[in-house]
């Protein structure tokens, strides 16, 4: 028992060889399931009567109202539903949409192809984004990555980007998880010395209004001001370009259908419990009312504020002050679910990078390898016995990144807006 506890501690079982092994078994595994699904569906439809992609279906029933001229309908879960059954069939689940219209240009443009190729493209098209932000991260923190990742043995880097779990979460959705990681890393990555593209990037993450607590408190508590009007003028341009476009009612339909979402979909946990990856889905699940979950996570998303301002504010390295935004950016929100999880990809990037330069503490390599695994196993655990996993994972990886940030040197270090060009 005490070799298995030293193990852990150190790490020392996360080897090359069992990293390799492991995500290659998700890998295979996924595969083989994708596979199962595409013999088994029926005119776009699985063998349990979903849409291929099932979130996917509600993107492209938004954007068939958005290319109709009646993009507010979109926002009615009555209306929303009718288009879904049209498309997909009579027995279609509601996939309710419940993003800012702007996120109807994407929607619209994939709406114009048929729904298989829509799907491909626009799993594709972010993917590769996603893909090139891990590299970048390795190849600008991680001593030897600039070929490619030589700190991860070569393409060991590729196989576990693309054998994260939370990326066949997200295949299995159709989700947005590869976009929302890829504007994540990049404007981190941009921050250091081009604050205004950062500020751009940080602003298209605007589609999940609910990740954006942290960013503009950790911009703010450092003086990026330029990053900050940045990405103020890009959200502001997306919605004068969504009026023109779709006409003001747009707005109104929007903000009407909020109410839905938060007592719906949010506090009544129509979407399921077991599947929202927060604090306050955690308190919901386990009994508690919802002034309660809402006191929970309140006090959770405080204390994750106060934590980036004293670590951005500090000498802690780069590396670690953006995997902790990442890792906050989902756990102080009340509402993310386990294919959102994808911005956990960068975090992780961003640790093992810090590792590679400086050292590996005790528990960093286990928790980073549980980080890793959780979006496979978070949901069905947490359904089946009621014990999340993924926040109580999170919340021990972002302590540790601050352990690391406290042993660093407290020697003063310039701002990020002194190193910019």
């Amino acid at each position: 028992m005490s070799g298995l506890f030293d193990g852990l501690r150190t790490g020392a079982w996360v080897t090359r060889e069992r990293m390799r092994f492991v995500a290659l078994a998700v890998l295979t595994a996924f595969t083989i399931g994708f596979c199962y699904v595409i013999a088994t569906a029926h005119d776009g439809i699985d063998f349990q009567g979903r849409p291929i992609g099932t979130d996917f279906s509600n993107v492209y029933a938004a954007g068939s109202y958005a290319l109709e001229g009646h993009a507010e309908a979109a926002f009615d879960p009555a209306l929303q539903h009718a288009r879904e059954q049209a498309i997909f069939g009579t027995e279609t689940p509601a996939y309710g949409w419940h993003y800012p219209p702007f996120f109807l240009f994407i929607a619209a443009v994939l709406a114009l192809m048929p729904y298989g190729l829509a799907l491909a493209v626009w799993q594709g098209a972010t993917l590769v984004p996603y893909l090139l932000s891990i590299r970048a991260i390795l190849v600008a923190f991680a001593p030897g990555s600039r070929d490619g990742g030589q700190s991860l043995a070569g393409p060991l880097w590729l196989l576990l980007a693309i054998g994260f779990p939370a990326v066949f979460v997200n295949f299995g959705h159709g989700h947005n998880g590869f976009l929302t990681a890829a504007l994540m890393a990049a404007a981190l990555l941009a921050l250091r010395g081009r604050p205004v593209l950062a500020g751009v990037l940080f602003g298209l993450l605007a589609y999940k209004p609910q990740f954006g607590l942290m960013i503009p408190l950790v911009l703010a508590a450092t003086g990026q001001w330029r990053a900050v009007a940045a990405a103020a003028a890009t959200v502001a341009l997306l919605a004068v370009a969504t009026t023109l476009a779709l006409g003001p009612h747009v707005w109104d339909a929007f903000l009407a259908s909020t109410r839905f979402t938060r007592i719906i979909v949010l506090e009544a946990g129509d979407t399921g419990w077991y599947k929202i990856q927060s604090v306050f889905s955690w308190t919901r699940m386990w009994g508690g009312s919802i002034p309660l979950a809402y006191a929970m996570q309140g006090t959770v998303t405080a204390a994750l504020g106060v934590a980036l301002v004293w670590l951005w504010r500090g000498a802690a390295s780069f590396p670690l002050k953006a995997a902790a935004l990442c890792i906050a950016a989902i756990l102080a929100t009340p509402y993310s679910l386990d294919y959102d999880m994808m911005v956990l990809a960068p975090a992780i990037a961003f640790v093992a990078a810090d590792g590679f330069a400086r050292g590996f503490h005790n528990w960093d390599k286990s928790a980073l390898a549980g980080l890793w695994l959780v979006p496979l196993v978070t949901r069905s655990v947490a359904e089946w016995t009621l014990i999340p996993l993924g926040v109580p994972m999170m919340i021990a990886m972002f302590l540790l990144v601050l352990r690391r940030a406290a042993a660093t040197s407290a020697v003063p270090t310039p701002s990020l807006s002194s190193q910019t060009p």
